[in-house]
């Protein structure tokens, strides 16, 4: 993985945390959550606080999600709400943390100006152990405060302030003030200087999970489905109108119909469909070269253009698939019939303009993996698989094609290819409290 590393594309815009006063912090929390330490003096964090340094040092990757159902975190700072989330084991769990992290801002900065804060993502449920679990999965609350319990000893101050001012007797009562005293030196004048973190709570109707070999759940839309990346049967029954695998690839394609979950890329409006095709033919053959162990080194856009024309009759359907829809966006060719049995047919689509374009994109990357572009910036966990199983030749390819062509703009290169904002991330979950005058907990279903 060395090439994504030196290019940002693995572990890029992680937090550094290189000061004693951090990394004491750090350490604080750290025992305070799993009762384990560190004794590096320099690491580097994702959203949640995990270090992937401190993983390795530990020997244990997951020490701030044990069980991968209630992820743990710690914040030194308000500037990790730009940062990944490594290892995620859920599609939302990143989007949850940078939106506590936004709407609470303010009272962070000023918490982690003098401690850390560290917390949890706790779910309906405490254990995944059973597929079925993770149907009872309904929202996400944080809980959260710093390491010396700023938050709950302001809790109780402000109580002592109410009492001290509504009891007639408060101000003879001398345990009453000197307990006043006593936690206002921890916790500074809550009175003009209210320290309080929003609670929040997420609706988990439509995610993604990485648990049991990849799960796709859409409890939020009209025809219900679950949707897993192996056997389905290995998921047992399941209390959902649907479950599908991978390989079902009609029904698939009728589930992603009926909700409107879909469009065809040629009938986008806002985006280059062509360009983004004939990438997408690019990549196909430069995974077809990798199978015929063709040399990708150093090999620019008109080489494998080049290399595709030489071997047109011995590419694969998907190629010649994505090519008559070239054809017919470019000089009116004859509309090509490409049903969903055809390889091409996932190719062909980009998700549609709803609540769940993210999810449905981070889907429609898995069933077309050979557009390595859309894999990269819609399933992190996914692309880094699937790479690990290339061949050094189109290793070398990918990684300077990412870091030449999309690293260079991502917001640009995102717009071009989805033409919705911020594809790649999860849309922000929706708080309980907003739903009231929604229909649903992801708003109206659009038909």
């Amino acid at each position: 993985m060395h090439r994504l590393i030196e290019r940002g594309l693995m572990f890029g815009n992680l937090v550094e945390v290189d000061s004693p006063v951090l990394v004491e912090r750090y350490n604080r929390a750290l025992r305070h959550l799993t009762g384990k330490s560190t004794a590096l003096t320099d690491f580097h964090i994702d959203i949640s606080g995990f270090s992937p340094e401190i993983g390795d040092e530990l020997n244990d990757p997951a020490y701030l999600n044990q069980g991968g159902c209630n992820r743990q975190f710690i914040l030194l700072t308000t500037e990790q709400k730009t940062a990944p989330l490594l290892n995620a084991k859920f599609s939302t769990s990143r989007d949850i943390l940078r939106q506590f992290i936004a709407v609470n801002e303010p009272q962070l900065f000023a918490l982690t100006a003098r401690d850390c804060v560290a917390g949890e993502l706790v779910n309906s449920v405490f254990s995944v152990s059973d597929p079925v679990r993770l149907f009872d999965i309904r929202k996400v609350e944080i809980e959260a405060d710093t390491t010396e319990g700023t938050l709950r000893d302001a809790d109780e101050l402000a109580a002592m302030v109410d009492r001290f001012k509504g009891e007639e007797d408060a101000w003879f009562d001398d345990v009453l003030i000197a307990d006043m005293i006593t936690l206002a030196k921890r916790t500074g004048d809550v009175t003009r200087n209210p320290v309080r973190l929003k609670n929040m709570t997420f609706q988990q109707d439509n995610f993604w999970t990485a648990h049991f070999g990849g799960v796709y759940i859409f409890r939020g839309v009209e025809h219900p489905a679950a949707i897993a990346r192996t056997d389905k049967a290995r998921l047992g029954a399941l209390p959902i109108r649907q479950v599908l695998e991978f390989g079902d690839v009609n029904p698939i394609a009728r589930f992603l119909a009926e909700n409107d979950l879909v469009e065809p890329i040629v009938k986008a409006r806002g985006i280059d469909a062509s360009a983004i095709l004939r990438q997408k033919m690019d990549f196909i053959v430069v995974d077809a070269a990798q199978d015929a162990g063709v040399d990708l080194t150093g090999a620019t856009r008109r080489d494998i253009r080049a290399l595709a024309r030489a071997n047109a009759d011995r590419l694969p359907p998907e190629y010649h698939g994505l090519r008559a829809l070239v054809s017919w966006a470019e000089s009116d060719g004859p509309w090509p019939r490409i049903n969903s049995d055809h390889p091409a047919y996932f190719y062909s689509l980009r998700a549609a303009d709803t609540p769940d374009k993210a999810l449905v994109n981070m889907l429609l990357a898995e069933l077309a993996p050979k557009d390595v572009r859309q894999l990269f910036i819609c399933h992190k966990e996914a692309f880094y698989a699937a790479y690990a199983g290339w061949s050094q030749t189109k290793k070398s390819y990918v990684a300077d094609f990412l870091d030449r062509e999309y690293q260079a703009d991502k917001t640009g290169a995102r717009a071009a290819l989805f033409g919705h904002d911020a594809p790649m991330q999860e849309p922000p979950p929706v708080p309980r409290d907003g739903l009231i005058a929604r229909v649903g907990p992801w708003g109206a279903v659009r038909r």
